[in-house]
């Protein structure tokens, strides 16, 4: 199986500007391609992964990708799919933004060898472009009823558009154009949304580059969810690739947490899992549900692959610990991750036993409620149950000297911090 039939298996392909060229050229030759993201905070989310997971599939069948962080574009905003004008972020923001978007692309990609990635920022050659020069030497070349035909563009049109938005699509078309001329670069990806961007930059090589030029478009669909809510986000908003927004733990909790409706269109979608694979984990989520192997493969594959193998590690040592109750087993760091978002209580100046710290934590409503949960043996501290109402928490139980877990029932902890 080829690689555009890989991907059609995978169901990763939307719209094409030329499917039968494309399929001769990397039948034929080994090309660049790029795609690329505007930096509009410091960190990538999950919902921008599919195109640059993509491009390295083109690298993993010997092609050469070009990834591209938008220093520039940044600094003006895409309007696609936005239905009013972006606020616009600083030039020091932007390249802040820049250096973190960055840094998570270069671990998903090999730099090195005859097919190794190149990391390009579009300001290095938009920056510095004056804008007599580019009205006469880009602009010229791009018709305003082009741009008006354009969804990106049209949509806005009752709601207002600058003319800083209205360029932006000759912006990201000037991408294209230097890369093909400087990069021989014959392909961009991107989502569906970009097709419009996409399209004006094949419009401006047809009109710049020597007759003849042949350039391509591929776009990915929009990744959904069966039941209809938003991909991507979750109670806390969206799943992002920094490990101080998203820790691995909580990374790996909304894989794992993955529906049996979605979780194979994920694995095809995200994973580098062979076909053979894939097909053996859909009959599992089919035969043994239960088991959720599928599920487990996923946040494993995903996990390793923005975090490496430590701290999937962690999050799995985690997610164990927190499943049995075995709190103790966990470091102070591991705590942090697995109870960023439980309810907590400063005990550094706090007096009393085990029955006054639940009603000053809000854990249990009375000291009577606290007695009786207690000797109902409905209360653990740091997975140990405690039965004996008088119990005082010793300093040598708080784990690193930090923490002290309490559980009462079956889910509802509490992190008692010192």
């Amino acid at each position: 199986m080829n690689l555009l039939e890989d991907l059609a298996w995978r169901g990763i392909i939307y719209q094409q500007t030329d499917e039968e060229g494309l399929k001769d050229i990397l039948s034929s030759e080994k090309i660049s391609l790029y795609c690329g993201a505007d930096p509009t905070a410091d960190s990538l989310h999950i919902g921008h992964l599919v195109p640059f997971l993509t491009l390295r599939r083109f690298q993993q069948h010997g092609h050469r990708p070009i990834v591209l962080v938008g220093g520039a574009t940044g600094l003006i905003g895409d309007p696609s799919g936005k239905s009013e004008e972006r606020n616009l972020q600083t030039l020091e923001a932007v390249q802040k933004n820049v250096e973190g978007i960055q840094k998570q692309l270069a671990a998903i990609f090999e730099f090195d060898g005859e097919n190794g990635a190149t990391m390009v920022n579009n300001y290095d050659w938009a920056g510095s472009m004056d804008i007599v020069s580019f009205l006469r030497d880009i602009g010229k070349h791009i018709g305003v009823n082009y741009m008006l035909a354009k969804d990106t563009i049209a949509n806005r049109l009752e709601t207002g558009i600058s003319f800083t938005e209205f360029t932006y699509t000759i912006l990201q078309a000037m991408d294209f154009n230097h890369l093909y001329e400087h990069h021989n670069c014959k392909l961009q990806i991107g989502g569906s949304d970009q097709w419009g961007n996409i399209t004006s930059g094949l419009e401006l090589i047809r009109k710049m580059q020597p007759e003849g030029s042949k350039a391509f478009g591929l776009t990915i669909p929009l990744v959904t969810k069966a039941d209809g809510t938003k991909f991507g986000k979750t109670e806390g908003g969206a799943v992002w690739l920094d490990p101080e927004k998203t820790t691995p733990y909580e990374f790996y909790q909304f894989w794992i947490n993955s529906a049996d409706a979605d979780v194979v269109k994920y694995l095809k979608y995200f994973t580098f899992l062979s076909h053979e694979e894939i097909e053996q984990l859909e009959k599992s989520v089919k035969e043994e549900p239960h088991l959720r192997m599928a599920q487990k493969a996923l946040a494993e594959e995903m996990t390793r692959l923005i975090h490496g193998e430590e701290s999937l590690q962690q999050a799995i040592k985690i997610t164990q610990a927190l499943f049995s109750g075995n709190v103790k087993e966990l470091s102070a760091a591991e705590i942090r991750q697995g109870f960023k978002d439980v309810p907590s209580f400063d005990a550094s100046d706090f007096e009393g036993n085990l029955v006054d710290l639940l009603v000053e934590a809000a854990i249990s409503p009375s000291k009577r409620q606290a007695r009786e949960d207690i000797t109902n043996g409905a209360v653990s501290v740091n997975g140990e149950r405690i039965t004996d109402a008088s119990y005082s928490l010793a300093e040598n139980e708080r784990i690193e000297g930090q923490f002290t877990i309490i559980r009462r029932g079956k889910k509802k902890y509490t992190l008692i911090k010192y």
